[in-house]
């Protein structure tokens, strides 16, 4: 099977999301969503960071971790990966072939046909359940409530900053995207979240009604904070010292996230050593975000699409290049608020050249 020919046929959204599709695919192939233990993760912004920081932290612990990511770069294997080893094509192209047959069972029946995210997290899933994984950590890829992935039970829910993002789906303000956020929040689990004062109503009033205990990061509890060309570096409570290797301040409250979600499973038994943790921060990698491509000269990719992923850029540029000349080269897709985004950039005005592509 050709794997992106096959994967191009599908629509990649609808406007009115369900999980009956998803609950289809998971009853016809055996449930392997109930097969592993899942750490989901939703948000705005953040939420690839905070996955690459987890997974790089259990595997560094001894785990078999499958991670689900989106979208990809380039090709759709890195979105699904077991101790940071990408599926291969023969694997995908197997799987693939199984889910082809039930797609069309189920499109012949339903008014609302099956779409590409709905197929390649099927493919995650059964996958992840192959693989007999000790845990997956799992991103949302739009929303919460509806979104595909929301088809597990996790043991713990983690909500990323949230701004505003895939308006015309999740809502118009920040507390109408949070609900749909905090849809990921499960019955008697552990919810992690940075304080965020417009949000922290509605995430507090779900966690109450779900019985999922909420484990709140606040500003205070991070302290000591330092940086350098190679690292930054925080105490976040009982975690001292411990270095990071991604770049820019929003990283910091990404990495308390991963160090609480550490403490929360030492608590359930699980052994997370604090050199785990210290190595799988000072080492772990996210491709895209605030990537060095080039040293001489310093060319650095960010996917950031949104206000405040470009307000967090702009701050991480001038953090570390303020006296620089720039040249910034954007692209974008104009469902996205390019508009803001090359309004923002502009503000860099002094030293600083445009190229622009949409």
């Amino acid at each position: 099977m050709n794997i992106e020919e096959y994967l191009k046929r599908f629509d990649s959204v609808t406007k009115d999301p369900t999980l009956d599709a998803m609950e289809f695919f998971m009853k016809e192939f055996g449930n392997p969503h109930k097969k592993t233990k899942f750490i989901h993760v939703a948000g705005t912004n953040g939420k690839g960071s905070v996955c690459e920081m987890i997974n790089n932290i259990l595997v560094n612990a001894g785990y078999r971790v499958g991670k689900y990511i989106s979208p990809h770069l380039i090709k759709y294997n890195e979105r699904i990966t077991v101790n940071n080893v990408e599926i291969t094509d023969k694997e995908m192209s197997d799987i693939l072939e199984q889910i082809a047959e039930k797609v069309d069972i189920y499109n012949q029946k339903h008014k609302t046909p099956v779409k590409e995210f709905e197929v390649v997290t099927t493919l995650a899933l059964i996958y992840f359940a192959k693989k007999d994984c000790d845990f997956v950590v799992l991103e949302t890829g739009m929303g919460g409530t509806y979104d595909c992935t929301n088809i597990v039970d996790s043991m713990i829910s983690i909500i990323t900053e949230i701004g505003l993002d895939h308006m015309s789906i999740l809502g118009n303000t920040i507390e109408e995207i949070a609900e749909n956020k905090a849809g990921i929040i499960k019955q008697n689990s552990d919810t992690v979240i940075c304080y965020q004062e417009k949000v922290m109503e509605i995430i507090r009033s779900t966690c109450k009604e779900k019985n999922s205990t909420l484990h709140i990061i606040n500003e205070e509890d991070i302290r000591n904070y330092s940086f350098n060309e190679d690292y930054q570096q925080i105490d976040y409570k009982n975690h001292k010292n411990i270095n990071i290797n991604l770049k820019g301040k929003c990283q910091i409250y990404n990495a308390a996230i991963a160090m609480q979600t550490m403490d929360i499973l030492n608590e359930k038994g699980y052994d997370i050593k604090k050199e785990d943790i210290e190595k799988g921060l000072s080492t772990v990698i996210h491709k895209a975000r605030f990537e060095t491509l080039s040293n001489n000269p310093k060319i650095i990719f960010d996917g950031g699409h949104n206000e405040d992923a470009i307000n967090n850029l702009m701050n991480t540029i001038n953090m570390y290049y303020p006296d620089k000349q720039k040249v910034y080269i954007l692209s974008s897709l104009t469902t996205k608020d390019y508009k803001t985004v090359v309004k923002i950039l502009t503000k860099d005005s002094k030293r600083c050249v445009f190229l622009y592509n949409r």
